[in-house]
């Protein structure tokens, strides 16, 4: 247990991460067990147990039985034990921030960030009276009046990205236990132990045992509860590859889906943006937690050839001076990625970059970290004379890596955005009003900035992109998630006068 976890009164991680069902760690059937690495000093510092299906089945008995109590009650009660929720989250946000950052390799500032920006969506969800209230019109027909209510599915389940391990899920399960449902979180197996925080401060807030469970695993996990009957929707986030592969297969097995894809965030800098303005935009949104977001920018479309030299200029004076190292070292802008696949991964697109010709303005492949000599880092890279044909450029990367874009006109760079195969967010850096009109109209894309490179919407919106982004009728948290987690129930309802009751086969009417 850290330091802070103490001083908290939160329960730390411990060497063998299990699940969590019917109000308890378990560690549950399976034999199967995964490292969990530390990724700034590249070595294991705990174990992750596996689910296999009966453990899924365990979760779900457990949930469907909660969930019938849980369900039934006012939803001003529910929210009462979200508040509280909300209060535990706000007191152990530090002891949390330090479990997140030492499991993914984020720094502490953007591990508390993101705490942060999923305790917005708690606060969302406590508004559940008045986000279930229902229609209501009066007099339809003769004496006839007719509503409708929003009443949960049932179980539903989470299946979360290794990048997020706080935040995710809190875009979906305050929102999912608001409306009633119970909630099965499978969080990434590379960075488990957050979930069972989580877990442990929603039953010290009161939610009854099973309406909140979570099963750590890989595969065999998600396919367990892709197949359950018990399971009435499942939420996802993550590549774009498996968010179609989750939307095939839930659907496939009669489940309401929502699976959020990969990404390739474009930003459109006009010759009159503020350059100086907009190169701070784009080195944190590019840089920002290594590049392991989905709403990093990664491309920056530069307009016109003074406004990308100038730009790429710029870049490469701020990029130099960015930080690379320990994410609990004071001062650090950026820290690891969370295994060595992934250093690979992205190391292996930087020699394409190369190969391909596109100009290599900084490296970050030789990073060196005092300390860190085995941690799976790699520093800010910066790539110009980018082509829409590249690698770098059509593939999602998921690392620190920016690729400048060089068109002639406003018209080009918005067709660039509009005929990518992703659509998720972009953001546009200009001066003008009317062209901070006509992107916002005129882009085909999901979230939308205007000299905001990171357009994630508030928890009181809804958040999720366009085309191959994402599957699914539904985006998340926000109105949007209101109604993934609940379904429509019309009520038609007259009360005659004693004895006026007679059949009337016709088709009703207003007569």
């Amino acid at each position: 247990m850290s330091a802070v976890a103490k001083q908290s009164g939160v329960a730390g991680p411990t060497s063998l991460v299990g699940h969590y069902i019917d109000g308890r760690r378990v560690t549950g059937a399976g034999a199967r067990r995964a490292p969990v690495f530390n990724p700034a000093l590249g070595r294991v510092i705990r174990e992750v147990v596996l689910a296999e299906a009966a453990d899924v089945d365990a979760a779900v008995r457990s949930a469907a039985l909660a969930q019938l109590a849980w369900g039934r009650l006012p939803a001003l009660q529910r929210a009462r034990v979200l508040f509280r929720f909300k209060e535990l989250i706000s007191q152990h946000a530090k002891a949390i921030a330090v479990t997140l950052s030492e499991e993914h390799g984020k720094t502490l500032a953007v591990a508390e960030g993101e705490v942060t920006r999923g305790m917005e969506v708690v606060e969302f969800a406590c508004g559940a009276p008045q986000l279930l209230k229902g229609e209501f019109s009066e007099s339809v027909g003769t004496g006839v009046d007719c509503y409708g209510l929003r009443q949960p599915l049932g179980v539903v389940a989470g299946i979360t990205p290794f990048n997020f391990p706080a935040m995710v899920p809190m875009w979906m399960f305050p929102v999912a236990l608001a409306c009633g449902n119970a909630f099965i979180l499978k969080p990434s197996e590379r960075d488990p132990s957050v979930s069972l925080l989580l877990a442990d401060l929603l039953k010290q807030a009161g939610l009854p045992d099973g309406v909140f469970s979570v099963v750590q695993g890989d595969k065999s996990a998600v396919d367990a509860l892709l197949e359950h009957p018990g399971i009435a929707a499942v939420s996802f986030v993550g590549s774009t590859p498996i968010a179609r592969h989750i939307h095939a297969e839930a659907t496939r097995h009669g489940k309401r889906v929502q699976a959020l894809g990969g990404a390739k965030n474009h930003a459109v800098i006009m010759p009159d943006a503020d350059l100086d303005a907009a190169t701070e935009a784009l080195v944190g949104a590019a840089y920002g937690s290594a590049g392991e977001r989905c709403m990093a920018i990664s491309v920056a479309v530069a307009v016109g050839e003074a406004t990308a030299d100038a730009l790429v200029a710029r870049l490469k004076a701020r990029v130099a001076q960015l930080r690379t190292g320990a994410p609990d070292a004071p001062g650090t802008d950026m820290g690891p990625l969370v295994n060595d696949a992934a250093r690979v991964r992205v190391r292996g697109y930087i020699d394409s970059g190369v190969s391909e010709g596109a100009v290599l303005v900084v490296d970050g492949r030789s990073v060196a970290v005092a300390g860190g000599e085995q941690g799976f880092y790699v520093g800010p890279t910066l790539f110009d004379q980018v082509r829409p044909d590249m690698r770098i450029y059509r593939e999602e990367i998921f690392g620190p890596v920016l690729a400048v874009v060089r068109v002639p006109d406003y018209a080009a760079a918005l067709r660039l955005v509009n005929t990518h195969e992703y659509a998720n967010g972009a953001a546009v850096f200009t001066r003008s009003g009317a062209i901070a009109h006509a992107f916002s109209r005129d882009v085909e894309i999901g979230m939308v900035g205007v000299n905001v490179p990171i357009p994630v919407p508030m928890a009181f919106h809804s958040f999720g992109g366009w085309r191959h982004s994402l599957f699914g009728d539904h985006h998340v948290h926000g109105p949007e998630g209101v109604r993934f987690y609940t379904r429509l129930k019309t009520v038609t309802q007259r009360w005659p006068e004693p004895d006026a009751v007679r059949a009337d086969f016709s088709m009703p009417t207003m007569k």
